[in-house]
């Protein structure tokens, strides 16, 4: 497992510290900390995002990048590699890039298939709930638009976690995109939740 990004300081992601507490979903994980975990999946490079949310604060970010080998072998590596991150971050949700709707290669798209399928089972096994986003609706969220550059993205993604630098390689920015994305959902789910009781008394009146 390579690591791209690592930040032992806050990286500030724009959102409140309330709001994890607020959503009610989030469990605790090492040192009492929330984590959710943003994944790029692929076959022969994941990319991944810790973010700590209650703090919005990058903890790491970085490749898994299985061995050369047997199909079997890269999968087991994948696996066991992301259960390792999984369990020394103990995060409570994930957030995963979906697959696009088509692909030039079917070849490609079974093979993608098999390394995301990989990523759900170690999540499922140690109870993270798993989002799926369309990368479109990643940019968009990021961004404004759904067609945007990657370099665009990777801009934006540098200015909302204050990062020195632009997140590279592709993987990692796509990791962080999507980490991202999940917590300004939740975000935004939370202010909704919390706006509903004054709706609910205005409406009462």
């Amino acid at each position: 497992m390579e690591n791209e990004i690592r930040s032992s300081k806050s990286a500030r992601c724009g959102a409140p510290e309330s709001c994890s507490q607020a959503a009610g979903r989030c469990e605790p994980g090492p040192e009492g900390k929330l984590y959710v975990i943003g994944i790029d999946p692929g076959l022969h490079r994941t990319g991944y995002a810790v973010l700590e949310p209650r703090q919005g604060a990058l903890r790491e970010a970085g490749l898994i990048r299985p061995r050369r080998g047997s199909l079997p072998a890269r999968l087991q590596e994948l696996y066991m590699s992301l259960g390792e991150l999984l369990e020394q971050y103990a995060p409570a949700q994930m957030a995963l890039e979906e697959l696009f709707s088509h692909y030039e290669r079917p070849r490609t798209a079974i093979l993608m298939g098999h390394a995301r399928g990989v990523i759900c089972l170690a999540a499922a096994v140690r109870g993270v709930e798993v989002f799926s986003y369309a990368a479109t609706h990643v940019k968009r969220m990021i961004t404004g638009s759904g067609h945007c550059p990657k370099a665009q993205m990777q801009r934006a993604i540098c200015r909302q976690l204050q990062l020195d630098e632009l997140p590279e390689p592709s993987d990692v920015a796509d990791a962080l995109a999507v980490a991202v994305c999940h917590w300004y959902k939740q975000q935004r789910g939370v202010l909704d939740a919390l706006r509903s009781p004054a709706k609910r008394l205005r409406d009462a009146r």
